[in-house]
C-alpha cells in the first residue's frame, strides 16, 4: 500500500509529487517565501544561464587598489573606513552571489514590507476551516499565496538588481558591520570593455565609490538612523481592507499567460502602495540619504580628480548609467523608499557646496561627527542653519 501524503494517498507517481511541491511552496514560514525568492533572485541574475566564478586576477587587482583608495579616502575624510575595526578586504562574487547575499543582508527589510502589505486589518474574521486538507488550502489560496508572491516579487527584484550592481553599495543601504567589501568583478570590467575605458580605472572609481559610503554608512549612528527610518517606511505599508485577497482571489490558475503577466509586473500585485505616513517618513529619509550621495560625490570628486587618469569621462558615464537605471531598479528603491532623483543628488551636493564656502575642510568633517550633526530636511537647503545649530551648546 502507498504511503498516504498530506492530501490523503495518490498511489505515488508525479501527481503525487506535484501536489508535495505545490504544499512546500505555498506553506507559510513567515511573510516571505524564501525558498523561492533565492531561486528567483538566482535566476534572473544570471538569466538563466551558468555563471563563472570570479576571475582570480580581478580579485587580486581589487584588493590592490582598495589599498590605494583606502589611503585617500581616509585623509580625504578623516573618518575610519572600517566598520569593526580590522582590515578592509575585498570579497569578490558572481551576479547570483551577490543577489543570495542581498537577500540575507536585507531580509529584515523585506520581511516588514511583506508583512506590512499583507496586513488584514478590517477583513471578516476566518470561518471554520475545512475537515479536507485539500479544500482548506485551496479555500486559503488568496492567503496562502501571499508570501510566495512576495518571494518571487522580492526575488526578481534583487536578481534585477543583481545584473547591474558593480559592488555592495550601488543602493544606499546599510548592510551588517563588517570589513568585507563585495564586488562583481564580472560587471566592472564588461562595463569598462563597453565604453573602452582602462579596467584598472574602473576597478579604482568602484573601490573608491565603496569606501567613500562605507566611511559613512558604517557610522554606528549613521547606520542606526538609516535602519530606523528604513524600517519604519518598511513597516507602514497601508493595503486596501483584506490586503491581497481582491487582487489574488480571481486568479485563474490554469491561465498561465495571465499568472506571468502578474509576477513580471510588480505593480498589479503592489498597487498603489505609499501610505500617509510613508510620505512623511521620506522627508526625513530623503535628506539624509541626499547628504550621503552629496559627501560621497564630493569625496569622489576630489579624491578621484587627483589618482584616475580618465576621472571626467568615467565618471560621466557611471552616472548616466545611474540616472538610466531601469524600470525594475527604479521600482525597488522606490519600494524601500531608497528613490533618489537627480534632483535630490543636486541637493545633498548643493548642501555640501554650501558647508564648505562657509566653513572649510574643517565644518564639512563635523558632518558625521555624532547623531547631532546630522542634518535636518530644512538644514539641508539651508547649510547657514546647520552650521549656526551645531555650534550652539549642547543642553543639559
Amino acid at each position: 500500500m502507498s504511503e498516504s501524503g498530506p492530501f490523503g494517498s495518490f498511489g505515488g507517481g508525479p501527481f503525487d509529487d506535484l501536489l508535495r511541491n505545490l504544499a512546500r511552496l505555498l506553506t507559510n514560514q513567515g511573510p516571505l517565501n524564501w525558498e523561492i525568492a533565492r531561486q528567483l533572485a538566482h535566476w534572473t541574475a544570471t538569466e538563466g544561464a551558468t555563471e563563472a566564478n570570479p576571475d582570480p586576477v580581478a580579485r587580486v587587482r581589487l584588493e590592490e587598489l582598495l589599498r590605494v583608495a583606502e589611503l585617500h579616502v581616509a585623509d580625504a575624510t578623516g573618518l575610519d573606513t572600517s566598520a569593526t575595526s580590522g582590515i578592509l578586504s575585498v570579497r569578490a562574487v558572481n551576479r547570483s552571489d551577490w543577489a543570495m547575499l542581498t537577500l540575507d543582508a536585507w531580509r529584515p527589510l523585506l520581511e516588514q514590507m511583506a508583512s506590512s502589505l499583507n496586513r488584514q486589518d478590517g477583513s471578516p474574521e476566518p470561518s471554520e476551516p475545512a475537515a479536507d486538507p485539500m479544500s482548506q488550502l485551496l479555500g486559503n489560496l488568496p492567503q496562502a499565496m501571499a508570501p510566495l508572491l512576495f518571494g518571487m516579487q522580492a526575488g526578481t527584484m534583487v536578481g534585477h538588481l543583481a545584473s547591474r550592481a558593480m559592488g555592495q553599495y550601488d543602493l544606499p543601504i546599510p548592510r551588517p558591520p563588517s570589513d568585507e567589501l563585495l564586488f562583481v568583478p564580472a560587471t566592472v570590467d564588461a562595463f569598462a570593455a563597453d565604453w573602452s575605458l582602462p579596467a584598472d580605472d574602473v576597478r579604482l572609481w568602484v573601490c573608491l565609490h565603496a569606501l567613500a559610503h562605507h566611511a559613512v554608512l558604517s557610522r554606528p549612528h549613521v547606520r542606526a538612523r538609516l535602519e530606523e527610518l528604513l524600517s519604519a517606511y518598511a513597516s507602514s505599508f497601508e493595503p486596501n481592507v483584506g490586503g491581497l485577497e481582491d487582487r489574488l482571489g480571481s486568479f485563474d490558475l490554469s491561465d498561465m499567460a495571465a499568472l506571468q503577466e502578474t509576477f513580471a509586473d510588480p505593480e498589479m500585485i503592489f498597487g498603489e502602495i505609499q501610505s500617509d505616513t510613508q510620505r512623511q517618513l521620506m522627508v526625513p529619509l530623503q535628506a539624509l540619504l541626499s547628504a550621503v550621495v552629496g559627501y560621497v560625490d564630493h569625496v569622489m570628486d576630489r579624491v578621484g580628480r587627483r589618482i584616475i587618469g580618465t576621472y571626467g569621462p568615467l565618471t560621466e558615464a557611471l552616472r548616466r548609467r545611474r540616472l538610466e537605471e531601469g524600470e525594475a531598479t527604479r521600482f525597488v528603491s522606490r519600494l524601500l523608499g531608497i528613490e533618489l532623483s537627480a534632483a535630490a543628488y543636486e541637493r545633498g551636493a548643493s548642501f555640501v557646496r554650501g558647508v564648505e564656502e562657509r566653513a572649510g575642510d574643517e565644518g564639512l568633517a563635523r558632518l558625521w561627527r555624532s547623531s547631532r550633526e546630522l542634518p535636518t530636511p530644512a538644514e539641508l537647503d539651508a547649510p547657514g542653519l546647520w552650521l549656526a545649530r551645531i555650534d550652539l551648546p549642547e543642553e543639559g
